[in-house]
């Protein structure tokens, strides 16, 4: 089990889910953990759960990730609170599904400004702290659908395809600060969105899955605790899929 004690790390859209169980990792690894959600609710309650697993702590902050000049706030007073950033964790993301035939041009920018402009805004908030930190690391919550496409999520799939270009662009600018960057491409993760999905269409997507069934959220927990340890110190520049095989 990697330890974490007296790193200080970011988790964007940890307010619930996926962002919540890898805040919830790296706080029973005993970092200080930087709990980020667009609602000062979510991140509050996320954060009061999570210091009752301890051994570390995390603190909410609520913050639109896709506003450049609240997310530089937004460092400069985790930073304050907490420490320097030596683990970054862009994750935050929605999404609003339709054909592109018929998407509006609202639904297209709210989308790429959260999932792909919020990832640079957060790298801009704490870039200095991870270039002087030993062992940073950026790891980048992309999806399979910006590996392989989906009908009615071009929004969605630009965002994603843009973040695993905006992370093999930054781990070669980064790299010679031994800052290493990746990302990691969620296929289909149990959580609520695939709970609304109907028995036949889950069944459906499931046969397209080698493995035959959803991942749980906490295999992209694992992936991302393995790429923030000491042991992926040669790793930079990677898109690591946890999709049980769908893309190969």
């Amino acid at each position: 089990m990697s330890d974490f004690s007296d790193q200080v790390v970011v988790v964007t859209g940890s307010g619930r889910g996926i962002g919540k169980d890898i805040a919830r990792a790296f706080v029973e690894r005993g970092a200080k953990v930087a709990v980020a959600s667009r609602t000062e609710a979510n991140s509050s309650a996320a954060a009061e759960e999570l210091n009752a697993v301890g051994p570390g702590e995390a603190k909410g902050y609520a913050v639109d990730i896709s506003n450049y000049d609240s997310t530089i706030d937004f460092g400069k007073q985790v930073t304050s609170d907490l420490g320097p950033v030596s683990i970054l964790v862009n994750n935050a993301g929605v999404t609003r599904d339709g054909l592109a035939l018929r998407m509006s041009e609202e639904d297209w920018d709210t989308v790429l400004d959260t999932n792909l402009k919020g990832a640079f805004n957060a790298v801009k908030a704490f870039q200095r702290t991870l270039l002087k930190a030993e062992n940073a690391r950026i790891i980048n919550i992309s999806s399979v659908i910006g590996l392989m496409g989906n009908a009615g999520q071009a929004n969605y799939a630009a965002s994603k395809a843009g973040l695993i270009g905006f992370t093999k662009a930054l781990a070669k600018e980064f790299a010679a600060r031994k800052v290493c960057v990746n990302a990691i491409a969620p296929g289909f993760i149990t959580t609520d969105m695939t709970g609304d999905l109907t028995e036949e269409q889950q069944e459906q997507i499931k046969s397209g899955i080698p493995l035959g069934f959803f991942g749980e959220t906490s295999d992209i927990t694992h992936a991302t605790i393995f790429l923030a340890g000491k042991e992926a110190r040669y790793i930079t520049g990677q898109v690591l899929t946890v999709d049980g095989g769908m893309v190969m």
